[in-house]
């Protein structure tokens, strides 16, 4: 590949990053995805690729529809919950982060509800939501009829919109409570957790079978507070907290030292925490470890 094809691809690269993790869920699959994305494309002709920002995209998703087939049979014998990987996006990654609809496309929360479509509705959903895609582009991208990813579309939008609306805070409120729960994580005082807590909250635990976590999500207010009591008394002592924004929002960082050894994200309902979700797995901390140890 010349130095003017390398440079045209590299121009790319940060918008077909974005589109492989939403599709992925995964960084390292994405990274991988818009590698092999790369080589394609230096060794196509290049009579064949008039517009290289559509062909591209064309490859990385149907790259990554192939790795979502494989992926659904891996996650079946996952050890305890799987998450998807953390990705810290103050410094761009996944694209501008200004408005609400921008947050909410890379939010924790919507990528576990896309885990609920077909791999086919959800490359129609991401095309159409997070990059604007018309849908007779979409049917350009995936091979199909116009009429079909309209309807794809509709499924994919019924499908999540069956989950429990979200209301989720305004930024400052959302910081606000990330706050207020790190600063009663590290005094250890339960009173001032509980009063963040929904009563219907759940703790969700990601360590993949690699480091202890709870294989089960814990369900409840009171549940959770024991579980979080007993974790405080285990870990609490070696453990550095800190705040940092990934996938759109505040989470709090669990360090040790230069270790990072997970990453909780939340979910909100009237002021109050209703989902927790707390990635522990090394290998699923590999990409956002790197982000933050950049200078």
């Amino acid at each position: 590949m010349t130095t003017a094809l390398a440079e045209e691809f590299e121009a790319h690269r940060p918008r077909l990053f974005g589109l492989a993790y939403r599709m992925l869920g995964s960084a390292q699959e994405a990274e991988d995805a818009v590698q092999d994305a790369y080589l394609r494309f230096s060794g196509a002709e290049r009579a064949e690729i008039a517009h290289p920002g559509a062909w591209l995209a064309k490859v990385v998703t149907n790259l990554c529809l192939n790795r979502l087939t494989s992926a659904r049979a891996r996650r079946e014998s996952y050890v305890g919950a799987w998450l998807p990987e953390p990705v810290a996006t103050g410094d761009g990654t996944l694209g501008p982060q200004e408005s609400a609809e921008q947050r909410e496309a890379v939010t924790v929360a919507l990528l576990v509800l896309l885990e609920r479509l077909t791999p086919t509705e959800r490359a129609v959903y991401v095309l159409r939501e997070a990059f604007g895609y018309g849908h007779r582009e979409i049917a350009d991208v995936l091979d199909l009829g116009e009429a079909n990813c309209r309807q794809l579309h509709r499924r994919a939008l019924k499908r999540l919109e069956s989950a429990e609306s979200r209301f989720r805070p305004t930024p400052d409120r959302q910081r606000e409570l990330v706050a207020s729960f790190l600063s009663a994580a590290r005094d250890g005082d339960l009173a001032r957790l509980e009063k963040l807590l929904a009563d219907d909250v759940t703790w969700w635990s990601d360590g993949g079978g690699k480091v202890s976590a709870a294989l089960r999500p814990v369900r409840g207010r009171e549940k959770v507070l024991r579980f979080l009591l007993g974790v405080s008394l285990k870990y609490g002592a070696d453990m550095d907290f800190a705040v940092a924004e990934v996938n759109g929002a505040d989470a709090v960082l669990l360090r040790s030292g230069d270790t990072l050894y997970g990453v909780v994200a939340f979910e909100y309902r009237d002021g109050l925490i209703t989902e927790a979700w707390a990635v522990m797995n090394p290998d699923k901390l590999e990409f956002v470890r790197r982000q933050l140890d950049r200078p």
